[in-house]
């Protein structure tokens, strides 16, 4: 791999970063010149970067105005939620037919360090469950599905730093995790996707119900 896809690879993953956690804030213009200096990175790759983040719907770029950070509002979400519950679900009957007995060990020890996250750590408790339903999707061994549903996160990341004051729900995927674990192990495709399903429709209905209050 040459320097310059190095260095765009290293550019995508800090402006996004900055995106879905909101330091660079939703309808905010961006600056090319002034990211590149606050990243001490050079032009080319944050524009390379930024290509790519438009492709993700994360940035938007205008010839008359120029780049700016993609807005956030609640028909995104729905369209965003019709996804991830198509997706996530199919993702977890995939799984239930296909892990193997080491991908649910790590299922299960994801699931036990989420236990004993303390529940004022809802930043902890986020990453984690970003990790696990990860963690489905390499069990569902589909990349193509992997890959689609890395990318819809980006966005599902927005939502939930936007909602993150008030939000105080995900302590309770805890036991929705362990039933989904063992689901998978026993083989269950219909179980396990309902209750993924069920997971996602209310982390959703959740964002939906602070969005609407504040946006």
């Amino acid at each position: 791999m040459d320097l310059e896809r190095v260095d765009t690879k290293h550019a995508y993953k800090l402006i996004r970063e900055r995106i879905t956690t909101l330091e660079l804030e939703p309808g905010s213009v961006i600056n090319e010149q002034a990211l590149a200096e606050g990243l001490e990175m050079g032009l080319a790759p944050v524009r390379e970067a930024l290509k790519l983040l438009a492709h993700e719907n994360l940035v938007i770029i205008t010839p008359r105005h120029g780049l700016y950070v993609a807005d956030v509002n609640v028909p995104d979400l729905e369209q965003l939620s019709e996804m991830r519950l198509t997706l996530e679900g199919l993702c977890a009957r995939l799984a239930a037919q296909r892990a193997t007995a080491d991908e649910i060990l790590i299922l299960e020890t994801l699931r036990q360090e989420q236990a004993s996250t303390p529940a004022e750590d809802r930043r902890r408790l986020f990453d984690i469950d970003h990790k696990f339903h990860q963690a489905i999707a390499q069990a569902a061994h589909n990349k193509y599905l992997a890959d689609s549903l890395e990318r819809l996160f980006g966005q599902s990341q927005r939502l939930w730093y936007l909602a993150l004051p008030k939000l105080g729900f995900l302590p309770g995927a805890v036991e929705k995790h362990l039933d989904l674990v063992q689901a998978i192990e026993n083989g269950d495709g219909d179980e396990a996707e309902a209750i993924m399903r069920g997971h996602v429709q209310e982390f959703y209905d959740n964002v939906r119900e602070v969005l609407q209050n504040q946006l």
